[in-house]
């Protein structure tokens, strides 16, 4: 099924990699994204639901600190941040219990702030 087309939808990302291996590795093994080479050599990914593509990039400094943030739709936040941080990231800021959302913040291997944020339902 091709993804879903339309005015405003994000549909690509470059993230900032210190390894292009070690970082699409990570991604694959954390989100199961599908990770793919181009004819030149650069390494693409579709993630886990194929609505979103992107590669890795070497020429720019990781987003380390709080800006906007990028999150990760999963099944199992708490299930997700162990694997996070079994697959080289880490968790910044953990899970909270009592907050509304089910939500927490992560670097991955190469410094990069993103999200990981469960549906409750």
């Amino acid at each position: 099924m091709p993804p879903t087309f339309g005015n405003g939808k994000i549909c690509y990302l470059e993230i900032p990699a210190t390894d292009i291996t070690v970082s699409s590795s990570f991604y694959a093994a954390v989100f199961g994204w599908t990770v793919r080479v181009h004819g030149d050599g650069s390494v693409a990914f579709d993630d886990g639901v194929h609505e979103v593509s992107g590669m890795w990039v070497l020429d720019r400094t990781p987003a380390t600190e709080p800006g906007i943030v990028i999150s990760i739709m999963v099944n199992d936040a708490a299930h997700t941040a162990a694997l996070i941080t079994t697959c080289g990231g880490k968790i910044v800021k953990p899970i909270d219990p009592a907050a509304r959302e089910i939500a927490a913040h992560f670097q991955d291997p190469a410094g990069n702030l993103l999200g990981i944020y469960q549906h409750r339902g």
